[in-house]
């Protein structure tokens, strides 16, 4: 059944989706969402993440925390950069930050983090895992502290999720 149907609940919810798009649930409506549901899940099957696995789930609910306290102060300080753009231009800066978090998971975690907390935007991912090149709006003279405060706060978290 598992080979017939790899996500039975993606092809449910395409099937409703087209259902919806339509405004109708007309014979030939239904039909067509009916195949669009079993047909996309079997050709997609092979981009499908592998399964996760939560290793620890109570860092989960620390690291969310975490991650909306800094996504408040990080909104602060930017705004607070840009208003005094003109008494200090904000120093931005390529960081390469080194990584020991090798789970897909994991990684597309912390790609939304990054994403999410103002300032910082990633850039690109070594084709072997283990630089992360950032942007960073505004950073001090040293990156160190900065690539130690990265690594604390969010991949040793995930690693302990995931890994």
């Amino acid at each position: 059944m598992k080979r017939l149907f790899p996500a039975p609940w993606l092809s449910l919810a395409l099937w409703v989706l087209w259902l919806v798009l339509n405004l109708s649930i007309s014979p030939g409506n239904l039909l067509l969402g009916a195949v669009l549901g079993f047909v996309a899940p079997l050709m997609m099957r092979k981009l499908r993440p592998l399964p996760i696995r939560i290793r620890r789930p109570g860092v989960i609910l620390r690291l969310f925390l975490v991650v909306g306290r800094d996504v408040l102060a990080s909104n602060l300080a930017v705004a607070l950069s840009v208003l005094n753009a003109g008494r200090r231009p904000p120093r931005s800066r390529f960081v390469k930050v080194p990584l020991d978090l090798r789970d897909a998971n994991g990684l597309a975690t912390l790609s939304m983090i990054c994403t999410v907390v103002p300032g910082t935007v990633w850039s690109e991912l070594a084709l072997d895992r283990s630089i992360l090149l950032l942007h960073v709006f505004d950073l001090e003279d040293d990156e160190a502290p900065f690539i130690e405060h990265f690594k604390a706060t969010y991949e040793r978290p995930l690693m302990e999720i995931f890994e």
